[in-house]
């Protein structure tokens, strides 16, 4: 199992950030990423919204730092991490808006994206965007394949059946040859389309157990990730043997990365928890987090 982070003070969880998150700012995260950078770290979270509902912010949070500044910034401070976007909906922008934003992210971080992406449910916010909601998850194949085809392209080409494009530059794209694509959700069938489009799948709101029992229906492909988060924080300095077990827990279950979250009630008891996890790891399974 590699590991990576839910980045602290991006986005706070059911709307009830901790005291230091509350008051923390783009220096502190540099601060994270810095560290997790160079412990070894896969990679870096930062999710989109635009507006939360209110009638949602109790559940899913209200903050929300834009991924693309954010990376940006933390691009300049590390070397090795990776940025995934944890994730981007994909009904909220065109297909080349995407490739021309995160194709000089990655030119910024040289290549060092990773492109988490959606379909969203949240009809509020497609509404206040003036996005189609019903077709959202035929729109959002499609998008997938346009996406395929444009990232890696200066002169990019597709006929879909929502979005086609060609004879025009898109300068920057990616840098990355074959940006890694992810894709969220917490149904089966967002297992299914990132099976069938993507090279991986982060769901959220899905159980160890039941995304366990969702992929041994499928024949996954190779080098397929499974990106889960913990079901509950991590305390890898305070309990280290209930972190041992959700490693070992994650790693039967088909986990090929996690997306750590901890137990911390400030910024030096967060990179603490860093150095902690990264030890119990090499513990646990004697390898490097960012590649096994």
């Amino acid at each position: 199992v590699k590991l990576g982070i839910a980045t602290p003070v991006v986005t706070n969880v059911a709307g009830a950030p901790l005291e230091w998150e509350k008051d923390a700012g783009i220096e502190d995260i540099g601060r994270v990423a810095e560290v997790a950078d160079r412990l070894g770290y896969h990679h870096m979270t930062c999710s989109e919204h635009i507006g939360m509902p209110s009638t949602e912010s109790g559940r899913r949070g209200a903050r929300y730092w834009d991924p693309l500044a954010t990376f940006g910034y933390v691009a300049g401070r590390t070397k090795r991490i990776r940025f995934a976007t944890m994730t981007l909906v994909l009904g909220y922008h065109h297909p080349l808006a995407i490739v021309k934003r995160y194709g000089t992210l990655d030119h910024v971080s040289a290549g060092r994206v990773i492109l988490g992406v959606g379909v969203g449910s949240l009809k509020d916010e497609f509404d206040l965007l003036g996005a189609p909601f019903d077709d959202r998850g035929a729109r959002g194949d499609d998008a997938l394949k346009a996406l395929r085809s444009a990232l890696p392209s200066n002169e990019p080409a597709y006929q879909g059946e929502f979005y086609s494009f060609g004879g025009l530059t898109v300068d920057p794209c990616a840098v990355q040859p074959h940006m890694p694509i992810w894709v969220g959700g917490r149904t089966r069938r967002s297992l299914r389309r990132a099976v069938t489009l993507a090279d991986g799948w982060c769901p959220y709101y899905v159980s160890i157990q039941t995304a366990a029992d969702w992929l041994a229906r499928f024949e996954l492909p190779p080098d397929f990730e499974v990106v889960m988060p913990a079901e509950q924080p991590l305390d890898p300095a305070g309990n280290p043997e209930a972190t041992q077990d959700t490693l070992r827990e994650l790693a039967d279950g088909g986990t090929t990365m996690l997306s750590a979250r901890f137990v911390h009630h400030s910024l030096e008891h967060y990179l603490e928890q860093l150095h902690a996890l990264i030890e119990l790891h090499r513990e646990t399974f004697g390898a490097d987090a960012r590649t096994q």
